[in-house]
């Protein structure tokens, strides 16, 4: 059955990644992080397509956390994998007391869980021997961590298309990074994907991401092509515009000037 336009629309941007970045080889055993959400079932679903085109050139594995939080279901999950023949594991560790434990209510929970979820996530992939580790992060997600950085800790980064882990035993792959989230809200909602809302996100809508989220937006109105723009800036560097004096030696520029006519 041929897939609907939104869906080869989401395949060519994730092939276009996939080629751009080289994220994926021959031979390949990639782990795809599947939390839940839309995002990460976008994710499985769509490379799950290019494994069966390809004729099985790479393999995928699917990982769930079960982190313990409240309404978690995952019945129905799990019914979708099977359905799809895709092999998969739920591992349950209770990672929701632990952050209700240390974060207080006031404050957002996402980066001590995510940090927490990752380390779970890594040891997995280490103790099966999965090298490369698929997230479902998608265009919207890096250009708002661009500027939350940029305004909120005076760093310029985001979240990279393929990262080599600080152990350096792991790739960690973003197949997603050229997707739009509205794109991905049409594909999940015409999918039909059995969604498991984060029990732990009830406490994010004033979150920072949000009020970038909302920043963002707004002015997209004014003009479409800012989050596009955004995300071209991200590969657009120009390292001598910046003023980072571990990149420039500014006190001995002099030294490198060519006076020769």
């Amino acid at each position: 059955m041929p897939g609907s336009k939104i869906e080869k629309k989401l395949l060519h941007y994730v092939g276009k990644a996939i080629a751009d970045f080289n994220l994926i080889q021959t031979g390949d055993r990639v782990l795809v992080c599947l939390s839940g959400g839309k995002d990460s079932f976008t994710l499985v679903k769509l490379l799950r397509i290019l494994e069966e085109r390809t004729n099985g050139k790479f393999t995928m594995f699917v990982f769930t956390l079960n982190q313990g939080q409240p309404g978690w279901i995952d019945s129905g999950l799990k019914f979708w994998l099977e359905n799809n023949r895709i092999p998969f594991t739920v591992l349950n560790r209770d990672t929701f007391s632990v952050v209700r434990e240390k974060i207080s209510p006031e404050k957002t929970y996402c980066s001590f869980c995510s940090r927490l979820r990752r380390g779970i996530i890594y040891r997995y992939a280490r103790e099966q021997g999965f090298k490369k580790i698929a997230l479902g992060h998608h265009r919207d997600d890096l250009i708002e961590s661009l500027l939350m950085s940029i305004l909120y800790s005076g760093e310029i980064r985001s979240q990279p298309p393929k990262l080599l882990t600080d152990d350096k035993k792991h790739i960690v792959i973003r197949p997603l990074i050229y997707c739009q989230e509205e794109d991905i809200i049409k594909y999940a909602a015409e999918q039909n994907f059995p969604i498991i809302p984060c029990g732990l996100c009830a406490n994010q809508k004033n979150s920072t991401r949000a009020k970038v989220k909302l920043l963002i937006k707004q002015l997209a109105a004014q003009n479409p092509k800012v989050p596009s723009n955004i995300l071209h800036a991200l590969q657009g560097v120009r390292i001598s515009q910046l003023m980072d004096q571990k990149i420039w030696d500014y006190k001995n520029l002099e030294d490198d000037l060519n006076l020769d006519e």
